[in-house]
This record gives C-alpha cells, structure tokens and sequence, in this order.
C-alpha cells in the first residue's frame, strides 16, 4: 500500500482511499505536506490539523467551482465539487466523536454534494428510507429508466455515504445496468450524525426497510434486489442476508464475521484501527458510554449460527494481507455458508493489488470483481 505518512497506517488508509475514489495526487499532496511531522506522532494527535489542512484545499476546489459554474462551465464546476467533496469527506472521518463543528463540516460536505449531482450527475438523487419513525439518509443512483436490478450498499464503521459515492462503485453498476441504493446505515453518516440512529446487532431491521422502501419504486426490479457491505458491512450485510429472504444476492466487502472478538484484539494492540480516536468511535457508533459495556455488546456481532441461513448467491471478498479483520474470518463464513446455492471466496494478493482492508489499495481491481459477479448472478 502506498504509504505517505511511514508508520501512520490509519492516515495512510485514508490518503490511499482518497487516491482511489478520484483525488488528484496533487491536490492531496498539498493537503498532506502541511502535516507530515505531526503524523509522526501516530493517528491521535494532530487530527485538528488533519481536518484543517483538507479542508483548505477542499474550499479553495470550491471556490473555483464556483467560479466556474458562474461562468457556465457545469462539468468543469462538478468535478471540482466532486474531488472537494471527496477530500471533506476523508477529513471528517478522522475526527474525534466530539470534535467542535463536526456536524457543521459534515453538513458542508453534504452541500458540495449536492452540487455534483445537480451540475454533473442528474441520475443520482437523494432519498429517504421510512425508518423506525424515522428517515435514513441514502443516495440512490438510476442506471436506466426502464425497471432494472439495485444493489443496497451498505457502509462500515466509519465511511458515510458520501464515501461510497466517491468510490465510483455505483457507476460501475449502472454501467452493468444495475441501480445502486446507497444508505447511511444507523451508526453512520447522516443517520448517526444528525439522527442519534445508532448501530445494532439485527441488522435485518433496516434490511427489511431498504426492500420495502425499493418496492415502491417503479425503476426497480422487485425480485432482482441485492446487498453489498464493505467493511464491518462485512457483517451487516450478511447477517441481514440471513433473515430477510427477499434478497436475491449478498457480498462480504470484507469478511467480518466475528467483529466482537477484533474489538478484544485491539484492547491488545493486535491489528490496526481504522480511525483516529478509535473506541470514542465505537462508543459513539454503538450507543454506548462505557467500555465494558460495549466489548460485552460487541460479542454478539458474529456471523456463527447466521451465514447457514444464507440461502441466496454469496460472495465473500477479502485482502490477504488486511490489517484490521483476520484473513481466517473469510475462510470461516465461507466454511459455514453451506446453504447458499453459490458461495464464492475471493482473496486478493498484493503481487495483483487490493490486499488491504476492503483493497482500498487497489479499490478498482476489486470493485470491478464484485460488479461482474453481481451482473454474472443477476443474469443467471
């Protein structure tokens, strides 16, 4: 992986994904040159200026766009939104739970956009999901008028929806003429955020909320729906496969079938993070005050006794050399997911890219693996 901070693996992963959903290395050089002594001084510390020295490049993007989409040039304009909003959406993700205007800095983001989808990018809308009493914040991206197959894409611990956006895995589906439903999950984004939503083991309940929100849609296929989750989605996603029957696929973006025993192994200091400040994260995700509490919650986030009720085409995909979620873990869901009509294991390695976590090393190489096996089971 390319490693600009030596050391610095959590800001490493967020530079490398940046680069991978569309940042120019320019552009994040400048963003990261300001403060490359304080990365020294590990993940933690120097965030403030982490979010500070993005966001200078990130406004400065903006203010050009904007003097381009006064000048009528809308796709100069959006692209320059869309790189900006890229960058916010990193910078923001390695904040403290309680850092001062996180919510402002989010809600700018979400500003900027917006703005790429009016200027560049008409077939991606924002919707909302009927919740529990409340809304779940999702982007929903057309591939066709015409009624087509959608894929529900769910993030993990820390990414927002904005990331997923970024990454470019929906246009690759609507270029395989598959919609793509993208959701701030509870405990993410929007939903966490704005919200107070907040993550649970039963994620079969937002599941069911997603399917019944895509079947009052005229451009969906009702019995084509899938789901995809990268990261701990790598455990939302199937555990939600293994209930809600209406699915007709499901990806492991990242085999994390047993998060609840990662979480003991970074009480001691085995494997990376993925953010800065990290278990003020997690308490926040998770709704919980206290440390214990939540370690107790977390060993109930575990895929043994759920992925043998998977009984649709399954895909687990995982990076060799992933330094937050064991190798072993794929291998036990596909081990175990002896009911699915179609289980697929997918190692990547690093003599071919995208053995990271979720290969945000290679984010293409392994994007491109999941929407031909989408498209390949969805024409079956």
């Amino acid at each position: 992986m390319f490693e600009y901070f030596p050391g610095n693996y959590v800001w490493n992963l967020g530079v490398v994904a940046t680069l991978n959903s569309g940042g120019l290395i320019d552009e994040v050089d400048r963003a990261c040159r300001p403060i490359r002594e304080l990365a020294a001084q590990g993940s933690d510390v120097g965030t403030k200026e982490f979010m500070a020295s993005w966001a200078a490049v990130a406004e400065d993007l903006a203010a050009q766009a904007a003097a381009d989409e006064a000048a009528g040039h809308t796709r100069t304009a959006g692209q320059k939104y869309r790189r900006a909003t890229n960058y916010l959406a990193q910078a923001e993700r390695m904040q403290s739970a309680t850092s001062p205007g996180r919510k402002a800095f989010y809600q700018r983001l979400l500003d900027l956009q917006q703005k790429v989808f009016d200027l560049i990018d008409p077939n991606t809308t924002r919707v909302a999901i009927p919740f529990e009493g409340a809304l779940l914040p999702a982007y929903f991206t057309k591939a066709t008028d015409a009624p087509a197959p959608t894929i529900i894409l769910w993030n993990g611990l820390d990414s927002t929806k904005e990331h997923m956006y970024a990454s470019g895995f929906a246009h690759e589906l609507a270029a395989r003429g598959i919609n793509t439903l993208m959701v701030d999950c509870p405990g993410s984004g929007e939903a966490l955020r704005f919200l107070g939503l907040t993550s649970r083991v039963e994620t079969e309940d937002w599941a069911a909320a997603c399917v019944d929100y895509l079947l009052t849609r005229d451009d969906v296929v009702p019995a084509r729906i899938g789901l995809v989750g990268w990261s701990l989605g790598g455990y939302y996603a199937p555990r939600a496969a293994a209930f809600e029957k209406r699915l007709a696929l499901c990806v492991a973006w990242g085999a994390n079938h047993d998060w609840g025993a990662v979480q003991k192994r970074r009480l001691d200091r085995e494997g990376e993070n993925p953010v800065p400040h990290y278990w003020d994260h997690v308490l926040w995700v998770w709704g919980e005050n206290d440390l214990d509490t939540f370690i107790k919650k977390a060993e109930a986030v575990n895929l043994d006794g759920v992925v043998e009720r998977i009984t649709v085409p399954f895909l687990i995909c995982h990076g060799e050399n992933d330094r937050q979620i064991p190798l072993e873990y794929a291998h036990r869901s596909y081990r175990q997911a002896v009911n699915s009509p179609r289980r697929e294991l997918r190692i990547f390695t690093p003599a071919e890219g995208g053995a990271e976590h979720i290969g945000l090393d290679h984010f293409a190489h392994v994007q491109t693996y999941i929407a031909d096996w989408i498209l390949d089971v969805l024409q079956d």
